[in-house]
């Protein structure tokens, strides 16, 4: 089913006010200055990686395009903008009938970039690319943060899989684009029920303290549930006492039990003593899932417990640590004049702080060493070298103002995990270190 399309409650009229006030009266001065339409070409980067990591993901890439789509000034944006008195009448006309008609490059969602790679590249006049900065910025540095962290809990996590479930630990509607972030960046499922619906996430759940806490006993609790959900239904042991509870479970659910759930208390120990008393029971095959505030750190600890899933919720839709990438968008090249045919010229910021930029209209490459393991970042003007003319990375997303690229999430993820494995086998390491491959600038 194609949701995207359906208006749902997650979704708003219009992505036009997703926008700093200083855009329009950016807009209007340009207008009324004759630079508005000028070819101008904008990059999405970051100057540097989160402190510690050593690759970022690129994530919400689709979410952008649905952005840019429904990015209209409708009679109810406009009438508040008039009310406000924040452009002017002539400004006012102008964005009633914005629609963006421009190009949009970008590294394909899923894939890893480093400091200064041009993660997307918005191309058209002045006035109807700087109007998108905020929005493209929000959702990307929002998304890319949390598919860094689902990355790295995935390689912490190995073949056991990851379900995401922080829903309540951020904003409503931040929780269904993290559902979303965490599936591009490794998770297999999600206990939020409109990252279900909004995007084809396969959802999973069964029952909380409270369950247990509604009955007389835990017995009860348990009976009901098996009753309701199946004996593969996975019970949630740590109300009261964990052994008196896994003896419940299995002789309520029987050896056919499908799961337990450790949330509290040191989970390599109890997870190690579950096991064994599951295996004395004779339930040889019913998992064990830990939760409880786990982060890619905690999940490395438990590599060699008998863990079988690992569910995470505030530490994910946090960025476990990183809730941003710091990622910028930056006038990098602009046409001479309005003229259509004017010419290029680079531009770029100057100034201390470390908040330079480098001008032009660049292209990105990945170069591979003789094992076919990435080895730099190229990122470079002009003509593209033989050598790297097949390991370019930007793709076309947007031409004349149509999508031409969107994406199944299925294969996004599986992108993302062919990308993070071509990567130098320190990029996995959970230790603080610079960027895995250097930036090298041609």
């Amino acid at each position: 089913m194609n949701t995207a399309d359906l208006g749902l409650p997650v979704d708003v009229p219009s992505t036009a006010l997703f926008t700093d006030h200083y855009e329009l009266t950016m807009l209007q001065a340009a207008l009324k200055g004759g630079a508005a339409d000028r070819r101008s070409v904008f990059e999405v980067f970051t100057r540097r990686l989160p402190e510690g990591r050593r690759y970022g993901v690129v994530a919400g890439t689709g979410r952008v395009l649905d952005a840019i789509e429904n990015f209209r000034f409708d009679a109810d944006v406009l009438g508040f903008l008039r009310e406000r008195r924040v452009v002017d009448e002539p400004t006012l006309e102008w964005l009633a009938s914005y629609r963006f008609g421009g190009a949009v490059w970008g590294y394909p969602e899923g894939e890893v970039y480093f400091p200064g790679s041009p993660i997307l590249r918005v191309e058209g006049s002045f006035a109807e690319c700087v109007l998108l900065e905020t929005v493209i910025l929000s959702i990307l540095n929002h998304d890319s943060a949390i598919a860094a962290a689902a990355s790295r809990m995935a390689s912490a996590a190995g073949e056991r899989p990851l379900i995401e479930m922080g829903a309540r630990r951020t904003h409503e509607l931040a929780a269904v684009a993290a559902s979303r972030a965490a599936y591009v960046g490794g998770f297999t499922t999600t206990s939020d029920l409109a990252a279900g619906f909004r995007y084809g996430l396969p959802t999973v759940g069964t029952s909380a303290h409270a369950f247990t806490l509604l009955h007389d006993n835990e017995r009860d609790a348990f009976q009901a549930q098996v009753d309701s959900l199946g004996r593969g239904t996975t019970l949630l042991v740590d109300t009261y006492d964990v052994a008196e509870a896994v003896r419940l479970a299995v002789e309520v659910a029987g050896p056919e039990l499908g799961a337990v759930r450790i949330d509290s208390g040191d989970l390599l120990l109890v997870a190690h003593r579950v096991r064994q008393q599951l295996d004395e029971l004779g339930a040889t095959n019913t998992r064990i899932i830990v939760t409880s505030d786990l982060d890619e750190y905690a999940i490395a600890s438990l590599a060699a417990a008998p863990v079988d899933a690992y569910g995470v919720g505030t530490q994910l839709v946090t960025g476990s640590g990183h809730p941003t990438c710091s990622m910028v968008y930056k006038l990098v090249a602009r046409a001479e004049s309005a003229d259509p045919k004017a010419p290029l010229v680079p531009v770029a910021k100057k100034s201390t702080g470390g908040k330079t930029s480098i001008g032009g209209r660049k292209w990105a490459a990945r170069r591979l060493d003789a094992y076919g393991v990435a080895e730099a970042e190229v990122i470079g003007l002009g003509a593209v070298p033989a050598e790297l003319s097949d390991r370019q990375l930007l793709v076309e997303l947007v031409k004349g103002g149509q999508v031409l690229a969107r994406e199944p999430l299925d294969v996004v993820r599986d992108r993302h995990a062919a990308a993070r494995a071509n990567l130098p086998l320190s990029a996995t390491q959970l230790s603080r270190g610079e960027a895995v491959i250097p930036t090298e600038y041609v």
